[in-house]
């Protein structure tokens, strides 16, 4: 092979560019996301910030306890996941460190984010009913206390007592009223299911549009997506309103996708700049685009589907409560035969 100098020169000068483009940091993050829901960010924040972004995703518990075995040795920076819960546990557990920077802090409402700076809410998911218009009128519907009344009798379709959201319903219930009468509440609930709890959310609208119940206790976001899915799922959507408990009193049940630094992350300055970014307006704008779900900070502007809903008031109560009160929750929820 013949080579002049000037090819040489090239050469040698495409290697240290070449150098130049690979020789960025590299963060590693665990999410319980689907991939589609937060790789866009991801890879967005690695191109600004010339970052190279390794995501590792699966169940919330998978990645918990993963984290537990790594222990020192954990490649993960940033752990995601969609339940203040979860967060709590992965706290418990000494996972996560807390986040020091003030302006991560404040731009995030205090019930949104752990009593100890652990973890910071990204999104707001509300959980609240639907109900099938064709036999039911909103007048009818008020609070998830009345979900006891004996008009609700075989007319309820809910998720299984495993399902974190429903948890988490139920612990907040503890929160505000206290065990004794939270157990009242789980045990009539129970009383007026319509079927033994099976499937998700989206089964549970389905049940509702196929006549199997009149009121179904969904997470919003799941109606968006059906309303804009298939020609099957429209239908079904179609069949539900949504209404928004508890609007007299404390406000309708919330809980948040969410974000923390690993307790041995190896980057911690990098992923503060990840969970910044996470909150930025774009950031937030586009959780709403693509998983329907509400911004966790104000004045962000609101997917269609989600202004078509209108506005509503959230319960306050500081989501670290939902984490701590999980295990007096889900016996209440055995006790009441909840499967």
């Amino acid at each position: 092979m013949k080579c002049n100098f000037k090819s040489i020169l090239y050469i040698s000068i495409t290697l240290i560019c070449s150098q130049f483009a690979h020789a960025t940091d590299e963060i590693n993050v665990y999410s319980a996301r689907k991939e589609a829901y937060i790789k866009p960010l991801l890879d967005q924040f690695g191109q600004t910030h010339n970052v190279q972004v390794n995501l590792i995703t699966a169940k919330a518990d998978a990645l918990i306890q993963r984290l537990l075995n790594e222990g020192k040795n954990t490649p993960a920076d940033v752990f995601i996941t969609v339940d203040a819960g979860r967060l709590h546990r992965a706290k418990q557990a000494g996972l996560l460190q807390a986040i020091k920077d003030p302006a991560i802090l404040s731009q995030v409402p205090h019930q949104y984010q752990d009593a100890d700076a652990q973890w910071v809410g990204l999104s707001v998911r509300a959980r609240t009913l639907a109900y099938r218009h064709k036999n039911v009128k909103e007048e009818e519907l008020s609070n998830y206390e009345a979900l006891t009344n004996a008009s609700w009798k075989n007319r309820i379709c809910i998720r299984s007592s495993n399902n974190i959201y429903n948890q988490s319903l139920v612990a907040a219930m503890l929160a505000h009223h206290g065990e004794q009468a939270t157990q009242a509440w789980a045990d009539g609930l129970v009383a007026n299911f319509a079927r033994k709890p099976q499937g998700g959310d989206r089964d549970q609208i389905k049940a509702l549009a196929a006549g199997q119940c009149d009121l179904a206790v969904i997470n919003t976001y799941y109606l968006g997506k059906m309303m804009t899915a298939d020609a099957a799922q429209q239908a079904a959507a179609s069949e539900a309103t949504l209404f928004w408990a508890n609007q007299d009193d404390r406000g309708v049940h919330v809980n948040v996708s969410g974000v923390g630094i690993t307790a041995h992350s190896k980057q911690p300055e990098l992923a503060s700049k990840l969970v910044a970014f996470l909150l930025t307006d774009a950031s937030q704008a586009w959780y709403g685009e693509v998983n329907l779900e509400y911004p966790v900070r104000d004045g962000i502007e609101i997917n269609n589907i989600l202004q078509q809903w209108g506005p509503f008031k959230a319960d306050t109560l500081n989501l670290t409560r939902l984490g701590e009160l999980n295990a007096e929750a889900v016996r209440i929820m055995d006790r009441a035969g909840w499967r």
